[in-house]
């Protein structure tokens, strides 16, 4: 047993904070297991309660850890890796990783192109998009939350029905025989807003990927989407072959 050693110079929360990584990386603790309560870890290593919670609120920070409410202190689940040299499909990462992939709708629109976004789909201000909103769920359990806008023109008759019961990217192909030609990715760490938190079930201390989506077919751009992953969930990595 790993014990904290108060003559060392490392706070006695970080001491603590280690430990406890340690025990998850080494498969001591698994995915949900219910770890000690505050308590309980006060007495194992004699030491206060607001050293256990400064401990607690940095593993919760990293994604190491959840709270339920009235129930204890949960480890997470391992973050989910994507791989980004290669056009990524939500729903296909989540299948091959045996989780069940859903979205739900929340927002579904028609709206006029503003400047912005003509910019950003470099397409004419004058056209019609339909703005849609989605949580993108594995298990049942809230992943990231994706606002999209597509062309009116080049999708005709698309419906909120058409996107809770489908893939988007097999919408795309099936009913609009969409042949994508290249996605591009811009990535930028962000702080979670409450409203986000609230949607995507974490705490809005825990810190966000903010990622803008262009979707093109040849070269135009189809979709654009803006979306925020939960930071404690997913990890992004880049191979560089020399």
């Amino acid at each position: 047993m790993i014990n904290i050693n108060k003559k060392n110079k490392l706070p006695l929360y970080y001491q603590l904070y280690e430990i406890i990584v340690g025990k998850i990386e080494s498969g001591d603790y698994k995915e949900n297991d219910k770890i000690p309560s505050e308590r309980e870890l006060c007495e194992e290593y004699d030491i206060s309660r607001s050293t256990v919670r400064q401990a607690m609120s940095e593993l919760e920070k990293e994604g190491y850890i959840y709270k339920k409410h009235g129930k204890g202190i949960f480890v997470s689940p391992q973050a989910f890796k994507q791989d980004l040299l290669k056009f990524y499909s939500f729903t296909e990462e989540m299948k091959k990783m045996g989780k069940e992939p859903s979205s739900e709708v929340i927002d579904f629109e028609i709206i006029t192109c503003t400047e912005k976004l003509s910019k950003k789909l470099n397409c004419p201000i004058t056209i019609n998009l339909y703005k849609f909103t989605r949580i993108r769920l594995a298990d049942n359990e809230p992943m990231m939350l994706e606002t999209s806008y597509l062309p009116v023109d080049r999708f005709p008759n698309l419906t909120r029905e058409n996107l809770n019961n489908n893939a988007m990217y097999d919408i795309f192909r099936n009913k609009y025989d969409v042949t994508f030609s290249k996605a591009e990715e811009r990535f930028k760490p962000v702080n979670t807003r409450r409203d986000e938190a609230k949607i995507l079930e974490i705490s809005s201390k825990i810190p966000s990927m903010m990622i803008e989506r262009f979707t093109y077919e040849k070269e135009d751009i189809i979709e654009y989407t803006i979306g925020i992953a939960r930071g404690d969930k997913f990890e992004y990595r880049v191979l560089l072959d020399k």
